[in-house]
């Protein structure tokens, strides 16, 4: 067993004050966005004070287990974070396997460097994940019912908002959605500027008139076009799930799956992969036609997850992945219990004072703190009080 320190990612979207209060450590006053633990190059987590990666390819066979070295080429096949958005993230798609293994390679043969603001594929990964939310957790996920896009816009005085509505009364169905997509994520011109104002502006005026058919999705479209002025994104989210998780609630993000987290504090957990193809809302690179290559355009709500219960105060909540499984369990009493699970594993605090015993080994953590444990160490027991998260392979 071995006590981790997460990678610190402090993007613009960022808390100031979130991850610090979630872990007790300061940052600088700095706006901290994730925290990662994995062993993903992109930030190395460190695992007694060496890159876990490097303690994974001394013995992968020890530390992950035959079958999942077997599986995932030696590799830690998830990547666990804390995540805290202030401002809205990027409006995003993250790709299947086989478009990151030809985007990586032919992104690597124009020698773009791994570590360049123009890179979209920084691995030849999918990336599905999971969101568990630790506060009230706002996002959008996928793309609406036609039907229901269809209701949001029928009123919307805006030029733009009534060819979008043409189109999908016309293509009642995926097409129209991804038609749709398309006209407003092609290359902006002053004149398509113009209209996406026009939207936003008509959003502000139903909301003042009292005819909005979802007070929710017009003021966050506004405060959307708010951080980002005429950025098609705002206006595409008219079309999408709004979603608002609970703690303790959770929602899969599967590939192809356009979507863009906009506040709270929240465990998030993924394939082992930094891939994110940036459709708008974001002042980093933007590769919008990659994005829709990508992008799922069938309508149908969000993928909530539901925990499986084991009788022991632990949650586990399937994600239809090979790569991850989440469980989160509520620890009371002085009392050892059995954390169900195998292979490598990351114990992450999620409040209170726990002690985690493998074999004869025992390691206290706290709010925030973490461990890897490997294959090789077996049945984990925890007692305190307090809830821990656990990220393993299924």
């Amino acid at each position: 067993m071995l006590k981790l320190s997460g990678a610190v990612k402090d993007y613009a979207w960022g808390s100031p004050r979130a991850i610090s209060d979630f872990t007790g450590i300061e940052f600088g006053g700095q706006r901290v966005a994730e925290l990662w633990f994995g062993a993903h190059n992109g930030a190395q987590t460190l695992a007694g004070g060496r890159p876990l990666s490097e303690v994974i390819a001394a013995d992968p066979v020890e530390i992950l287990g035959a079958d999942v070295a077997a599986r995932f080429d030696g590799q830690l096949p998830f990547l666990l974070k804390v995540i805290a958005p202030e401002q809205p993230l990027s409006l995003q798609v993250h790709p299947g396997k086989e478009l990151a293994e030809v985007g990586f390679q032919a992104e690597e043969e124009a020698g773009i460097p791994l570590d360049s603001p123009r890179r979209n594929y920084r691995d030849r990964n999918h990336k599905p994940e999971m969101i568990f939310a630790l506060t009230p957790f706002e996002a959008f996920a996928g793309f609406r019912a036609p039907r229901r896009a269809i209701e949001v816009l029928d009123n919307l005085n805006a030029p733009l908002a009534r060819e979008m509505l043409e189109i999908l009364r016309a293509h009642p169905g995926y097409r129209g959605l991804r038609a749709v997509a398309r006209k407003l994520l092609a290359p902006l011109d002053e004149e398509r500027r113009v209209q996406i104002e026009a939207v936003i502006t008509a959003c502000q005026d139903r909301l003042d008139r009292g005819t909005s058919p979802s007070l929710r999705v017009d003021r966050q479209a506004v405060a959307l076009a708010r951080t980002y002025p005429s950025d098609p994104g705002a206006v595409l989210s008219l079309l999408l799930n709004p979603v608002t998780l609970r703690a303790g609630e959770a929602l899969f993000i599967p590939t192809g799956a356009v979507h863009a987290y906009v506040s709270g504090l929240g465990i998030e957990i993924m394939s082992s992969s930094d891939n994110v193809l940036r459709a708008g809302l974001t002042p980093k690179h933007i590769d919008a036609g990659e994005a829709l290559r990508c992008m799922d355009f069938h309508g149908a709500p969000p993928v909530r997850i539901a925990p499986e219960m084991n009788g022991r105060g632990t949650g586990i909540y399937y994600a239809p992945v090979d790569d991850f499984e989440l469980s989160v369990s509520d620890i009371t009493g002085g009392e050892w219990i059995p954390i169900p699970g195998f292979g490598p594993r990351i114990l992450l605090g999620v409040c209170g004072d726990l002690e985690i015993g493998v074999g004869g080994e025992v390691e206290t953590i706290s709010t925030g703190q973490a461990v890897f444990v490997s294959a090789a160490e077996g049945t984990v027991r925890v007692r305190g009080n307090g809830k821990l998260a656990q990220a393993g392979v299924p």
